[in-house]
């Protein structure tokens, strides 16, 4: 690769050489505080304040456009310099970019004024895009393309999702950042289709792995997102038929992948089986959505929360499980606290998803703490991996 000198390179702070150690750390902290502060001033214990907003705005946007839009960007900006072997984001723009990021979180959060939260949350997904598209343009990455679009579709969510908050239209807002989160498992789905059978091959060694289905690939990434814009727009915010029918044969694509990739061999890798446990409930968020769209489910937020939290959250964990070993020369055998968080979290999704329609409040608290818990076992155990440089003394 056209890697930078590799002198200049380790004169670089470790933990600003490449994209994920920043946001990974950052993002998982975010992660970890958000959910039970969020379920905390559900129940009331914050009267003296609020973020800006509100605590529902503020839970609504930071979870989509605060944790979720770091681990993205973490992870496109470190695996971009190895698509096309153009350096990735480092040393002071990525200083930048990572300060931008942190005081767009403290601005939210302490109630500053809306002006300034706008002006500096704005900025971080079209700079993320921008970079995306400098590294894939010169060398024609046609099949990297998608990524930028969806970056900007992200973009533009947070944009709608800002301006509803502005003035104060909470229908603009909701319906922004469900097409936000499905914009999230639009790029899910293209990720996830690339790493989980390359994974699933290298982890249990075997010598062939899962035949490419390009068709598929490109029916679940091309249909998503039209689905993602119908609900950005709010046509898709009711029920109807035709858009239950969408998400029905997006959510039987997304198993019959789950069902292809499945190899009886997972259960002894939790780097593996957390990946495919997380990609499962995409076709069950989709399934979900298929049947609120029927209207054989009240309430669209179980569709939602087990894309968020089962899908969203339980694929970040793994990945950034793997990524960090990988990209700091460590082998791919995580501390064994990760089997803990893998479980916990995905207790946690279940309590979320199911326990709370029949124990609302401690399903909530049942879940915000397996949630929290599975994050903080990962800073436990990878923050000194992303703050230290790598062991076998490469850059990056």
């Amino acid at each position: 690769m056209q890697v930078l000198d590799r002198r200049k390179a380790l004169t670089i702070v470790p933990f600003f050489r490449l994209g994920f150690r920043p946001f990974f750390l950052l993002g998982s902290v975010l992660a970890m505080l958000a959910i039970p502060l969020w379920i905390m001033a559900l129940n009331g214990w914050f009267t003296d304040w609020q973020p800006t907003g509100g605590w529902l705005a503020w839970h609504r946007h930071e979870l989509l456009f605060g944790f979720a839009a770091a681990i993205i960007a973490g992870f496109l900006l470190t695996a971009v310099q190895t698509w096309t072997g153009i350096p990735g984001l480092s040393d002071k723009p990525l200083m930048a970019l990572t300060a931008l990021w942190v005081a767009a979180r403290v601005a939210w959060f302490i109630g500053a004024p809306l002006w300034l939260v706008i002006a500096l949350d704005s900025l971080f997904l079209p700079l993320v895009a921008a970079q995306m598209a400098r590294s894939v343009w010169p060398v024609r990455q046609v099949r990297n393309y998608p990524l930028v679009v969806m970056l900007s579709l992200m973009a533009i969510a947070n944009a709608v999702t800002l301006y509803g908050i502005a003035t104060g239209n909470d229908q603009l807002q909701r319906q922004a950042t469900v097409g936000g989160v499905w914009f999230v498992a639009a790029i899910m789905s293209m990720i996830g289709g690339r790493v989980i059978p390359f994974f699933t091959q290298r982890g249990l060694l075997r010598k062939e792995g899962v035949s490419p289905w390009p068709t598929l690939d490109w029916l679940l990434l091309i249909g998503t997102a039209l689905l993602s814009i119908a609900l950005m727009q709010g046509w898709a915010m009711q029920p109807k038929l035709l858009v239950g029918a969408g998400f029905a044969l997006l959510g039987i694509g997304h198993l019959i992948r789950s069902v292809r990739w499945y190899d009886a061999g997972i259960w002894q890798v939790p780097l593996l089986w957390s990946l495919h446990i997380a990609y499962a409930w995409m076709g069950v968020a989709c399934l979900a959505m298929a049947l609120w769209h029927f209207s054989v489910l009240a309430n669209m937020s179980l569709a939602v929360h087990a894309l968020t939290v089962g899908a969203m959250g339980g694929l970040i964990l793994g990945m950034i499980a793997r990524v960090t070993l990988g990209h700091t020369g460590r082998p791919l055998h995580p501390p064994k606290s990760m089997t803990w968080a893998f479980v916990l979290f995905n207790l946690g999704a279940l309590a979320r998803v199911i326990l709370v329609d029949w124990a609302y409040i401690p399903g909530l608290w049942i879940a915000a703490a397996c949630w929290a818990l599975s994050f903080a076992l990962y800073l436990w155990s990878y923050a000194p991996m992303l703050w230290q440089a790598r062991v076998d003394g490469h850059p990056g």
